[in-house]
């Protein structure tokens, strides 16, 4: 009799456990496959995630002739460039300017320069005349005196009136000796100054064409050193190749750069930015060589925000310099880089997708208590792009859902006790 009660009891509670199993099991059926991810503990990483592209950190700019502005040639083309990614020594072609323009110049100065000599070599001449003529007038006049001289010296027996007129003659032929002897040193120095600027006139045109002349032969542009041949990019990011102008106030058609140490040039959104600082460690990817993996550093962060082509928002630019050397690596590369903002130690962190929030402050879970669902307040940390960190209100191995269970919608929220800052567990950073 009393075993026969004891397999009642034992039946009646099989009965009541599958029944249990029976009725939850609908539930989670009725819920359409909930997602469950388990809370774990260890390192969080915050990530700022952006594209690059590469450039080396130190380069040598082959440029175009540094005195086109004394010229007057304001933009210069490229008539001739050699292919982007050609290695050249020292001394190698890299591109040559369109001589048109400059060519047009030097022949109008040259003009002006025969024109320059031409009214030089008349201004000698001219002078040579003049002067002769003065010289001659001097002599007659000087012969003057002298046969004055004679007169007066013979009319000693003469009537004094006489006497008297031969001396004035005299005086008269001396005085107009005298001027012209004064007219002729003034002639002389205005000939002198009249050749001396026919001359410099002359000089300076000479000057000017010879500087075209060898401003036209820096128009065929070298190498300065040994180096791979890298298009530059103008303001707008488009490439100066051939048919693009180079300008008096940036002469540079190509570089040459350092590819053993190369560098990342990014650019920041304005709500990241804020969490980037130099010196921190940034995990870098290649679109060309997935396979490849590096790590740089955050060597500088903008001050002043840009606003890119073909975008509205402001971004700041960082660049990150590569710690490998990697001869594969070439300027405008497209780099994949992972900025790491901020790191924590031992922290328990949950997917983004479990997080929910009722209000501004009050955040929660679905919690899987063995059989039941518990709408659970947590107190949250600092957020990554896919997870967050929980510093209350949760244990590690704790299982949550990634959707919404039914049978748990509506459910009161469970609220954390109230305790003292100092009872909550340490969230450590972890200094780069």
């Amino acid at each position: 009799m009393k075993k026969r009660k004891t397999l009642i009891i034992i039946s009646v509670v099989v009965l009541a456990v599958i029944g249990l199993f029976i009725y939850f099991g609908n539930s989670q059926s009725d819920d359409g496959g909930d997602i469950l991810a388990t809370v774990e503990k260890g390192e969080f990483k915050v990530v700022i995630s952006t594209t690059g592209e590469l450039e080396a950190k130190n380069s040598v700019d082959v440029k175009g002739p540094g005195r086109l502005r004394q010229a007057r040639l304001w933009q210069v083309t490229i008539e001739d460039i050699v292919d982007e990614g050609t290695t050249v020594k020292k001394g190698d072609f890299v591109a040559r300017l369109d001589p048109s323009e400059l060519g047009d110049r030097i022949t109008d100065r040259e003009n002006d320069l025969e024109q320059r000599l031409t009214e030089y070599t008349q201004a000698k001449l001219d002078t040579a005349l003049t002067l002769r003529d003065a010289r001659d007038n001097l002599i007659n006049l000087k012969f003057a005196v002298e046969e004055r001289q004679l007169i007066v010296e013979q009319s000693q027996y003469e009537p004094p009136a006489t006497i008297k007129q031969t001396e004035m003659d005299l005086e008269k032929a001396k005085r107009t000796y005298k001027q012209a002897l004064e007219n002729y040193k003034l002639q002389e120095q205005k000939a002198v100054a009249q050749v001396r600027r026919s001359a410099a006139r002359l000089q300076e045109r000479q000057l000017e064409v010879d500087f075209l002349k060898e401003l036209a032969s820096q128009f065929t542009i070298t190498a300065p050193e040994d180096g791979m041949v890298i298009y530059r990019r103008d303001g707008s990011g488009k490439k100066v190749a051939e048919g693009s102008s180079i300008s008096t106030w940036d002469p540079v058609v190509a570089t040459l750069p350092d590819l053993t140490k190369m560098r990342s040039v990014t650019y920041v959104n304005e709500v990241d930015i804020r969490q980037i600082k130099s010196g921190q460690r940034v995990l870098l990817g290649l679109d060309a060589y997935p396979e490849k993996r590096l790590t740089g550093e955050v060597i500088s962060v903008a001050n002043v925000g840009e606003q890119r082509p073909n975008s509205d928002a402001k971004v700041f630019q960082v660049n990150i310099d590569i710690f490998e050397s990697d001869t594969t690596l070439r300027p405008a590369m497209t780099t994949s880089n992972e900025i790491i903002a901020r790191t924590f130690k031992d922290v328990l962190h949950v997917p983004l997708e479990a997080l929910h929030s009722q209000g501004d402050s009050v955040s929660y879970v679905f919690l899987q208590k063995g059989l039941e669902v518990k709408k659970q307040q947590i107190e949250v940390g600092v957020a990554n792009m896919n997870e967050i960190i929980v510093r209350r209100g949760l244990s590690e191995g704790d299982e949550v859902y990634l959707t919404i269970p039914e049978r748990a919608r509506n459910k009161p929220i469970v609220f954390l006790e109230n305790t003292d800052a100092a009872a909550e567990p340490a969230v450590t950073e972890v200094v780069q």
